[in-house]
């Protein structure tokens, strides 16, 4: 391969990691910016997660749930038995599920969450 052909590469694989680095940022930015409203909107009690030790999704939600300060509560349904009562009651099909104000949410969706917790114009 000659030389001007690698300083191609060299050029778009810089424009990729260019181009992906900022959409990380903006990535990063649009998930803190949702962190804040929920904080905001989010009340103790407000939230429960319905969650699994198993669940990798339920995991990472709560990880960022944390890192963002939104008040919530956690259960497990292999530990607590009024957590599995809960889940079953809702008839949730999988974890996590949310209650959120007392609407059942099947898997972490902020939007969601943002849109039940805002009060009515």
């Amino acid at each position: 391969m000659n030389r001007s052909r690698w300083k191609e590469l060299a050029v778009l694989a810089g424009l990729v990691a260019l181009f992906w680095g900022g959409a990380q940022w903006i990535g990063g930015r649009q998930a803190a910016s949702e962190g804040q409203v929920l904080r905001e909107l989010a009340r103790p009690g407000d939230i429960l997660m319905l969650s699994s030790t198993t669940c990798v999704f339920c995991k990472r939600a709560s990880a960022w749930l944390v890192e963002q300060q939104v008040p919530h509560r956690e259960c497990f349904i292999e530990r607590d038995a009024a957590c599995l009562a809960e889940y079953q009651a809702r008839g949730a099909r999988g974890t996590p599920t949310f209650v959120v104000r007392g609407q059942t949410l099947l898997g972490f969706d902020p939007q969601r969450m943002r849109a039940i917790l805002r009060p009515p114009a």
